[in-house]
């Protein structure tokens, strides 16, 4: 297998019903048979070529499964109608009452009130853990326990997770690393480092264009056709499906991806230097100064750097809700949630996307009131988007 994700999506190459050049969309819930054996097959097992019903999967769906695939380099993936789809009925298709989760204590928020709120109403508990902490994951990890849980660059901390030991862990114990690498997309590649199954928000970088919401599980054969299956698959039966034209969309935009990451990466560490040059506290893990830049380098795909993810320190909510609405005014561009745009976004991670996390656990973890997460976009002329970053930083007093 070519160790470049790029030419692995690149030589994944599938035809329209006319010899289109896009593969054709398929815009039924539900599909004919020829015969009573063919359907009765289908209800027990996936048949190469055959589609069920499109809750089960659909042929534009599949196309897309099987790109992402070919990026993550796993046997096969599935897609869902959002990121939380994808993480929610990955965890459910491998724990139950009873059983347990280790988890990363900086996560997205909707994942944390997810493991958090909502699991325990379905006796699945969690253990919150530093992550980058080896010994504290193996303390949690008991008989009840069936999932070490991270987000490969943490939000919105920025923190690493060791990939390849956590999988050591996981092995020893006979349970299953699960990755999110929704801020990494072939930057990292979560899935040959030891990754058991690799989870994404298909909605940030993955899609790019910040119009639909998607997510995607990929991993082995056996366990994306478990989470398909028509009797118990988490995937099948709690409907989170994708709809066709999104993943034509989708599929579309996954062509420059690389193309994307790499401008992504590289406006991230030009910014993120030229602010801590300028007396800024960054979080960048591509920074020497990041406590885990030796590991981060040497988990990435050098050619796409360290993804286009920075955090800095504002000092206090107010410095930090100032300049975001005047780098906003600045043209610099959105002050909103979300990221993997070509527009850069910025926004304050502890009132916006991590604010399920109570505030006291928000302190504990590093989390103060003065961060702000930027996601770099795709500008050209990056030397103009810092002096309008360090102009507003001047104008808000967070600079002299």
């Amino acid at each position: 297998m070519n160790n470049d994700p790029a030419v692995r999506l690149q030589d994944y190459q599938v035809f329209g019903e006319f010899g289109d050049v896009n593969p054709s969309i398929s815009d039924a819930a539900t599909y004919t048979f020829l015969s009573v054996e063919k359907m009765q097959q289908l209800f027990s097992e996936e048949v190469e070529g055959c589609f069920l019903y499109s809750r089960h999967m659909s042929p534009m769906n599949h196309y897309l499964t099987q790109a992402l695939a070919a990026i993550e380099g796993t046997e096969d993936a599935n897609v869902m109608a959002s990121g939380m789809g994808a993480i929610s009925t990955c965890l459910l298709q491998l724990c139950g009452c009873g059983d347990e989760i280790v988890s990363s204590r900086t996560i997205y928020g909707g994942t944390y009130a997810l493991l958090k709120n909502f699991f325990p109403k379905l006796g699945i508990n969690t253990h919150f853990v530093n992550i980058t902490k080896l010994d504290e994951v193996k303390s949690k990890i008991n008989e009840k326990t069936k999932v070490i849980y991270c987000e490969t660059i943490s939000n919105p901390l920025l923190e690493i997770a060791d990939i390849r030991e956590l999988r050591k862990i996981a092995d020893e114990r006979g349970i299953k690393l699960v990755v999110d690498n929704t801020f990494s997309p072939m930057v990292v590649p979560a899935y040959e480092l030891g990754a058991h199954i690799v989870v994404y928000s298909l909605t940030k970088f993955i899609n790019g264009t910040n119009d639909c919401v998607a997510g995607a599980v990929c991993g082995p054969h056996d366990f994306i056709a478990s989470m398909r299956n028509v009797n118990d698959g988490a995937a099948m039966l709690l409907g989170p499906v994708l709809d066709s034209f999104r993943s034509a969309s989708i599929l579309k935009n996954l062509r420059t991806l690389h193309i994307r990451m790499k401008k992504h990466s590289e406006n991230a560490m030009f910014i993120a230097s030229e602010l801590e040059k300028a007396g800024v506290k960054v979080f960048y893990p591509g920074l020497p100064s990041h406590p885990q830049h030796e590991l981060i380098k040497s988990m990435i795909n050098p050619k796409y750097g360290y993804s286009g993810m920075i955090t800095i320190d504002a000092k206090d909510a107010e410095t930090a809700g100032n300049l975001m609405i005047c780098m906003q005014e600045a043209k610099v561009g959105y002050f909103a949630v979300s990221l993997g745009f070509y527009k850069t976004l910025f926004s304050s991670p502890g009132s916006s996307t991590s604010s399920e996390i109570p505030k006291e656990e928000q302190e504990a973890m590093g989390m103060t009131p003065g961060l702000v997460r930027f996601s770099m976009g795709l500008d050209n002329d990056i030397q103009d988007t810092l002096e309008r970053i360090l102009g507003c930083m001047k104008k808000v007093g967070l600079l002299k």
